[in-house]
């Protein structure tokens, strides 16, 4: 239920961009999008950094488009918080030598450090190449086709890269199961 309530601004942007035009969808997705975090502070006690970061990429990305009344802005959003995603991931296991993605489900899942490293370039990567056909569909093809591409195509692109990812860790979460269960009653002894 968690995803779903997070698509609810994607929603929103994708129904106003279909009745009125992008500048309204563009403010609709600020607004929803603030209000999300809000109520997620309000439920939760805090706010996920991912949601922070792409909530300030909004807004700015956002007052550019309805200020300069350039949907350029918008668009180049999409791009930048994917890159900006896989910089992260990279710098992570680069410099600091701490892979994001095992931070994150480090706490569920135990593997070895070659496959956290794996997984975590592949996401860099997979974010890297969204943030350039991003850029290819919203600047050589319709506004259209753009939103379409924005709301569907790069969810379906995110849910079946997931898959993947979960296929690629499926022969090790055994282990991971089998090691969390032996922590278990070792701690009930």
């Amino acid at each position: 239920m968690k995803q779903f309530f997070e698509f609810i601004p994607l929603i929103i942007f994708f129904v106003v961009f279909k009745m009125v035009d992008i500048y309204a969808a563009t403010g609709s997705l600020m607004v929803s999008m603030g209000l999300m975090l809000a109520f997620n502070y309000y439920k939760n006690g805090k706010v996920e950094k991912m949601h922070v970061i792409t909530f300030v990429m909004v807004v700015l990305f956002g007052t550019l488009t309805l200020v300069l009344h350039d949907d350029a802005f918008i668009k180049w959003k999409v791009t930048v918080v994917y890159i900006l995603f896989s910089v992260a991931l990279l710098a992570s296991q680069l410099l600091f030598k701490k892979p994001i993605i095992k931070q994150m489900l480090g706490k569920e899942l135990s593997l070895p450090e070659n496959i956290w490293n794996n997984l975590n370039m592949a996401w860099a990567l997979f974010f890297a190449v969204l943030g350039g056909v991003n850029v290819y569909v919203a600047f050589s093809l319709s506004q259209e086709i753009w939103v379409n591409f924005k709301v569907f195509g790069l969810l379906a692109a995110t849910l079946a890269f997931t898959v993947l990812s979960g296929f690629y860790i499926y022969k090790y979460i055994p282990v991971a199961v089998e090691k969390t269960l032996s922590a278990d009653k070792k701690s009930e002894e």
